[in-house]
């Protein structure tokens, strides 16, 4: 995939992640904004396009090589090379669980959103600048997100009435 149409992929969610993330303490609607922009940038902005990579025959080979650390490179260069099929496949799966859950609502949407800013953690700390502070603005706005889902009223429980018939 071109790396043009990469920055679109992810900026088409990560915008509207971000704006409704930080609206989400006040507007209902900003919660579900943030809801579906983040869990469409980890479905089709990371899932979908690491498949697309991977399809069109990416090795992975050098992503590490700007890490802000040697030993994450030398790590990088010393596993996924000898599998990328096998690693990059475990990274969509991942993200594609990360995104479904953040789009279910409720808990699951919770714990998907705990599992995408310990993923953006690790690509903030290990990898390029770009990706340090693409992170921390996502870092940022998940956690925002995450506070509006806590904060928010339980739904209504479900009663199911039985009719009598006298």
């Amino acid at each position: 995939m071109n790396p043009i149409v990469q920055m679109i992929v992810f900026f088409c969610f990560a915008v509207p992640a971000v704006v409704g993330s930080v609206l989400a303490a006040w507007y209902p609607w900003a919660r579900y904004l943030g809801r579906i922009g983040t869990g469409l940038m980890m479905l089709v902005g990371g899932a979908g396009v690491n498949a697309s990579f991977l399809i069109a025959g990416a090795t992975y080979v050098d992503f590490a090589d700007e890490a802000k650390f040697g030993w994450v490179t030398r790590a990088w260069r010393a596993v996924v090379p000898a599998n990328p099929v096998f690693y990059i496949a475990l990274l969509i799966v991942f993200e594609a669980v990360v995104g479904i859950l953040i789009l279910s609502g409720g808990g699951p949407t919770r714990i998907g959103l705990l599992a995408a800013i310990a993923f953006h953690l690790g690509l903030g700390v290990f990898f390029t600048w770009f990706l340090t502070y693409y992170a921390a603005v996502m870092i940022v706005s998940m956690v925002l997100l995450l506070r509006a889902e806590w904060g928010r009223e339980p739904a209504p429980v479900l009663r199911i009435r039985r009719h009598r018939l006298a």
